[in-house]
This record gives structure tokens, sequence and C-alpha cells, in this order.
């Protein structure tokens, strides 16, 4: 979570999921993210995910070690293909999510990281989701797949 732009990702063990504007305290819940503007009142700017195992794979096929925070994505998940959660409702933890879109890498991203994420990360950089229904969640916290939407 940042609570402004450009700040650096922190992880937290606790976050509070809020149905309708995301997760509570981020720049994005703020309203000051670099894309505010552009997204407001879209439900697909809630909160984001990425796949642990998509950031080690970029890390490796680019010989860095980038930490999760550095791909600007609110949730890091293990072990579930987000991908397949487009149109389909899933929880982490007592939190109900549904996924919305691919949350693909952008320029942005790429001054940030290194420019080979637009390609190395294109359809692996996360979802974007909307929150059905909002909840404290905590790191572990399972992500169960539901029926789709």
């Amino acid at each position: 979570m940042a609570q402004r732009p450009g700040l650096t990702l922190a992880a937290v063990d606790e976050a509070v999921l809020e149905a309708g504007r995301g997760l509570v305290g981020d720049r994005y819940y703020l309203g000051c993210g670099t894309f505010s503007g552009s997204l407001r009142g879209k439900p697909d700017a809630e909160i984001t995910l990425i796949e642990y195992e998509e950031i080690v794979r970029f890390n490796q096929s680019d010989g860095t070690d980038r930490s999760p925070g550095a791909f600007r994505r609110n949730l890091v998940t293990k072990g579930v293909r987000l991908n397949e959660l487009v149109g389909r409702r899933f929880r982490v933890g007592a939190a109900e999510l549904e996924g919305i879109r691919l949350c693909e890498p952008c320029g942005h991203l790429a001054k940030l990281v290194s420019p080979s994420v637009v390609k190395r990360m294109a359809h692996r950089a996360g979802l974007r989701a909307r929150i059905v229904s909002g909840a404290s969640i905590k790191k572990g916290d399972a992500v169960e797949v539901q029926d789709a939407v």
C-alpha cells in the first residue's frame, strides 16, 4: 500500500477492503493515485492483484530481484492463476471480489521497474477487480474461486 503516488509500496499484515472504494488508506482509495482521474468511478479501480510466481518469473528472465511492491499492485497471491478470474467471483479471506479485466503493464510501470516489463509481463501483470463485499483481510488468507458472474 502507498498513501501517495511515487511512494514505495509497503507490505502490511492486515488491510481493510471497502466495497465500491478499494483498499482503505491506499493512494487510489484516497483519490490521489497516478491514474485516479482516468479510473474515477470505474469498478476496476478498486483493487489490483498480481501472482507472486509471475514476479519470480520476471526477476529470473530480467536478471533482477525486484520486490513484489515494485510492481505496484495491492495484493500479491500465490498458487492461483489470476487470468482465469476475469468475469468470476472469488474470495480473499472474508472479502468477496469480482475479476474485471487484466491489469496490463504500462509505460509508467516501465519507468519505475524496467522497460522490459511491458513485454515480459504482458498478460501476466495481474488482475483488476471490484470489491463486492468488503472485509478485513490478512497476509496468508486463501483465495477461493466461486462461480462465474
